[in-house]
């Protein structure tokens, strides 16, 4: 049963991993991080949270993870996502909680929604 969902997810994913018992240390960070996401998505959660998903991968990985998280979301999961990353924020999310020094500093929704204005409601202008 394990070894049947490690290989649909590393084929959904496509984690690049020698055998499926091959150390996660060993692979590629963008491999790395497909293999957490596929182990958090084997409980089926109603709500996922990402927190910076892309930190440190290539481009190339990065687009097959922003590709499986709209397929999760599509399939009725929701995510929260936790990013340093404006162009990943505006690329990913539908709305946008902007925190500072731990309080919430604006709630927004993203339609015609800009780093600027991120950003302003980030320092607070």
């Amino acid at each position: 049963m394990e070894k049947k969902a490690a290989l649909e997810y590393k084929e959904k994913l496509s984690i690049k991993i020698p055998t499926l018992d091959s150390p996660i240390k060993n692979l590629s960070g963008g491999n790395q991080q497909k293999c957490v996401l596929a182990k958090s998505l084997l409980i089926e959660p109603k709500i996922l949270i990402l927190d910076e998903p892309t930190r440190g991968i290539d481009v190339g990985a990065k687009y097959e993870i922003y590709n499986y998280i709209f397929s999760i979301v599509e399939s009725g999961c929701s995510v929260i996502l936790i990013s340093s990353e404006l162009p990943e924020i505006l690329g990913l999310s539908d709305r946008v909680i902007v925190m500072h020094e731990g309080q919430i500093k604006a709630s927004l929704d993203n339609k015609g929604l800009t780093q600027e204005i991120i950003m302003t409601a980030a320092i607070g202008e």
